[in-house]
């Protein structure tokens, strides 16, 4: 798997972390998701049909310092500085500390890109917690990916918080109120979005705690697909697999930063769950008996990209409304092709 893995991310280094201004490269978090899944034999077949997504690498304008960086955060054009940057960073200095560093800078920004840079971010750090030597293409993912997310740094404005307790992940899902108007980009939508459920108080500072929660917004995100995933089927994946992405980068973090990624996590999830969630759910039958491994097999088959991820996280849950969530999302989504 691990030399499979590191041809797939070298080959797609190559490629700049959007294609046509402002739609993401799927690519790395979806070699790694089938490598992770055992389907490593799949990585370079599954490659050859995305292909035709990726686009060159971006130009460089600037080396992004020490000391200008703050003036290049949020900048898309500066991508190219912004990876370069980090390469450099990764080169120095172990890749722990430099994601310490940088993520407390990163998060409050994780809502550029409509989630997808810290999502990738989140697969780089699940292949470099995975065991063995974090080899030069595994260190270079985490570069771009982190790259990717400075240059599409994005923080949301102060949000009301809606009145009422909950006590739960999933009643707080369903108590968010959907945007009066649905249409639109990511960026413009999430404009409108103005309140969100206090879920995740600022009370919650045990580490632990903020770890169990988010895993239980995953939890509640994925299982709540299969019921409202028709009202966007891609876009509504982001709702569990940018929480997800946050979970997975915890224990590569120190424990006093797991709180304020909860609390960004909710914010990403239930923003998304407002842009694009129906009013009404519809009607899931639940699928016979189905193994994890059938079930990713069968994201695999589809090639979607977003079905490839969100079956991902699937397996992460774990349950069988989680795995009913994935072959949801084969049902609705167009397959890649």
């Amino acid at each position: 798997m691990t030399g499979i893995l590191d041809e797939a991310l070298q080959r797609l280094h190559a490629s700049g972390p959007e294609r046509l201004g402002r739609l993401t490269n799927h690519a790395p978090m979806a070699v790694e998701a089938l490598a992770a899944h055992g389907q490593a034999r799949s990585v370079h077949r599954w490659l050859d049909q995305y292909a035709r997504k990726l686009e060159d690498f971006p130009r460089r304008v600037e080396p992004v310092t020490d000391a200008n960086w703050p003036a290049a955060l949020g900048d898309p054009s500066r991508a190219a500085d912004w990876i370069d940057h980090f390469e450099r960073q990764l080169a120095d200095h172990p890749w722990h500390e430099v994601l310490a560093r940088w993520w407390p800078r990163l998060l409050p920004g994780l809502y550029g890109g409509s989630t997808h840079p810290v999502i990738r971010v989140g697969h780089a750090v699940r292949t470099l917690l995975s065991g063995g030597e974090a080899t030069r293409p595994r260190l270079a993912e985490l570069a771009h990916g982190l790259g990717y997310w400075a240059a599409r740094h994005r923080p949301v404005a102060a949000l009301a918080t809606l009145p009422g307790v909950l006590s739960g992940a999933a009643a707080a899902l369903d108590a968010v109120v959907p945007i009066a108007v649905q249409d639109g980009g990511f960026p413009a939508r999430l404009d409108r979005v103005t309140a969100l459920p206090a879920w995740t108080a600022a009370g919650v500072t045990r580490p632990q705690e903020a770890a169990d929660r988010l895993a239980e917004l995953v939890r509640a995100a994925t299982h709540r697909y299969a019921a409202y995933g028709h009202g966007e089927e891609t876009m509504l994946v982001h709702a569990a697999t940018a929480p997800n992405a946050v979970l997975r980068a915890l224990p590569a973090l120190p424990p006093d930063l797991w709180p304020a990624g909860l609390r960004a996590a909710w914010t990403a999830s239930a923003a998304v769950t407002a842009m694009y969630a129906p009013t009404e759910p519809a009607a899931c039958t639940p699928p016979g008996p189905l193994t994890p491994e059938e079930v990713f097999e069968r994201a695999l088959a589809h090639g979607d990209e977003h079905v490839i991820k969100l079956a991902d996280t699937a397996l992460d849950v774990g349950d069988a409304p989680a795995l009913a969530a994935a072959l949801r999302a084969v049902e609705l989504s167009a397959p890649l092709g």
